[in-house]
């Protein structure tokens, strides 16, 4: 890998962990709300594995010594499991109809697409185009902002539990 892209991946690795300590703190602090309620306990699942896949993501690519095809495996496997959970979880959520705060097709659609958009890199990467970086790291930067705001909605739904 280049080193503009190891820049990139430092920078998105770091911002994901500390995000996702927050959203544990957060979580740690009300947790007995989130774990009665499906729809927060399936956002704050999805909040956290999709931070984690981030910076799990930026750990695989910043590793030495390993090919395109191999990495785009690794890239593969890892945003399959995140994609799975990603979707079960808002599946799971609506179905519950506890909350609907930002339960609606185009938060899923657009969540979705980022997430199909990284397996779309892996592919590129396992075929041995480098262009799977740019479609990884714009899926990315777009999935931080889905899941900023997803941690948003979830203390949003908390604050609005906790005053009934």
């Amino acid at each position: 890998m280049s080193e503009q892209w190891s820049n990139f991946f430092v920078m998105a690795g770091g911002g994901a962990a500390a995000l996702a300590g927050l959203i544990f703190v957060a979580m740690s602090i009300n947790h007995a709300i989130i774990m009665q309620n499906t729809t927060h306990k399936n956002r704050a699942i999805n909040m956290l594995s999709g931070f984690s896949a981030i910076f799990m993501a930026c750990g695989l690519a910043l590793l030495g010594d390993q090919g395109l095809k191999a990495f785009g495996l690794e890239w593969f496997l890892l945003w399959l499991i995140a994609t799975v959970i990603f979707i079960r979880g808002y599946v799971v959520a609506i179905r519950a109809g506890m909350s609907f705060i930002g339960l609606n097709v185009p938060r899923l659609a657009g969540g979705t697409l980022c997430y199909l958009a990284e397996l779309i890199a892996s592919i590129l990467f396992i075929l041995g185009y480098r262009s799977g970086f740019l479609v990884a790291a714009i899926a990315m930067i777009v999935l931080f902002g889905f899941l900023i705001s997803g941690a948003w909605l979830l203390m949003s739904g908390v604050y609005e539990d906790r005053g009934k």
